[in-house]
C-alpha cells in the first residue's frame, strides 16, 4: 500500500487523479492515513465530498467499501444479518447427529452463516486496510449514528451470537454529511473534520479544465462564471461542481465554442435540476453573460 511523507505529496497524487485539493484538505487526508482517525467531511451537495473516497482508494490500491445512508437504515443493511435459509439447511443436516442443542446453535451461528454488510466487511478485511465511505450520514437516524460510535472509536463490532469482531486492518473511514441535520458531539469527537465549500472562480475553472482539457478558455470562463452567479440566487437546487462539468461537457458535445443565448437556453437542464430554477434563470438571464 502506498504511503505519503507529507500533505504536499497527497496534493500531487490527487492532481494526477484529476482531483484538486488545497493544503488544508490534503493535511486532513494525510492525518487520516497517518493516524487512522476517521475523517468527517461536511459541505453542500456536489462539492466533491463523496468523490474523494474512490480517488483515495485508487491512490492506495485498496478496496473501496461504501455504505449509502438513508432514513431507516438498520443493522441488517449496514452491518450483518444471518443467512436464514442456509441456517435452516444446516439444522436439517444436523438431524440425527447426536449433537446437543447448544452445539447445534453454536454451529449455525458460525461465520459461514454470516452475511457481511459494508461495516462488517470493512472490519473483516484480511489483507490490507480498505477505504470505508459512510456517505450522507445526516440522512440516517440518530440511533444508527449512535451505533457507529463503537466502530469509530475501537474499530470493532459486537455481534451477540459470536462476540466482538475486531479489525485486523483498521479501515480508512471517510464520513460525509450535507448537514441536513446536526451530527452528535460524540461522533464528531471521534473524527477529524473538514468543511468543503463551493470553489471560487479560479479553482472551479481548474477543476473543469482537469476533466475537459480541450475546452477553450472563453467557454470555460463563461460556464464557470455563470454557475458562480447561479449560486448567488435562491434556487431550489444549487448546482455543484459535478453539474458545472456536466454543463461544459454537454456544450462541447453540441459543438458550442462559446456560451451564447441559444446555447444557454438549450442546455439549462444540464445545470439546473428543477422547473422553478430554470424558469427563474430564463427570466433573469440578461446579467448571466460576461
Amino acid at each position: 500500500m502506498r504511503s505519503f511523507d507529507n500533505p504536499s505529496q497527497i496534493i500531487e497524487a490527487l492532481d494526477r487523479q484529476q482531483y484538486i485539493a488545497e493544503e488544508e484538505f490534503a493535511t486532513s487526508l494525510y492525518l487520516l492515513l497517518k493516524l487512522h482517525k476517521p475523517l468527517l467531511l461536511e459541505g453542500p451537495p456536489g462539492v466533491g465530498k463523496t468523490e474523494i473516497a474512490p480517488v483515495l482508494s485508487a491512490l492506495l490500491d485498496t478496496e473501496l467499501i461504501r455504505l449509502q445512508c438513508y432514513e431507516g437504515l438498520d443493522v441488517n443493511a449496514a452491518v450483518y444479518e444471518w443467512n436464514y435459509q442456509k441456517q435452516l439447511l444446516g439444522i436439517k443436516l444436523q438431524e440425527g447427529s447426536g449433537l446437543s442443542v447448544l452445539e447445534k446453535e453454536k454451529h449455525i451461528f458460525g461465520h459461514e452463516y454470516l452475511l457481511e454488510r459494508p461495516l462488517l466487511r470493512s472490519i473483516m478485511a484480511e489483507n490490507r486496510s480498505p477505504v470505508l465511505l459512510i456517505d450522507e450520514l445526516d440522512r440516517s437516524d440518530e440511533e444508527f449514528e449512535a451505533f457507529l460510535l463503537e466502530l469509530l472509536s475501537a474499530f470493532q463490532i459486537s455481534i451477540p451470537e459470536i462476540g466482538t469482531v475486531k479489525a485486523k486492518h483498521r479501515p480508512f473511514v471517510i464520513l460525509t454529511s450535507n448537514r441536513t441535520r446536526e451530527l452528535s458531539d460524540a461522533l464528531k469527537r471521534r473524527c477529524l473534520y473538514h468543511w468543503i465549500d463551493y470553489p471560487d472562480l479560479e479553482k472551479e475553472m481548474r477543476i473543469v479544465k482537469k476533466h475537459l482539457p480541450d475546452i477553450e478558455e472563453k467557454l470555460l470562463k463563461q460556464v464557470v462564471n455563470s454557475v458562480q452567479q447561479f449560486r448567488k440566487r435562491k434556487l431550489v437546487k444549487t448546482p455543484g461542481v459535478s453539474e458545472t462539468i456536466d454543463w461544459a461537457e454537454s456544450l462541447l458535445a453540441l459543438g458550442y465554442r462559446e456560451l451564447n443565448a441559444g446555447a444557454f437556453d438549450q442546455t439549462l437542464g444540464c445545470i439546473l435540476k428543477s422547473a422553478e430554477d430554470i424558469s427563474q434563470v430564463r427570466t433573469e438571464n440578461a446579467d448571466v453573460f460576461m
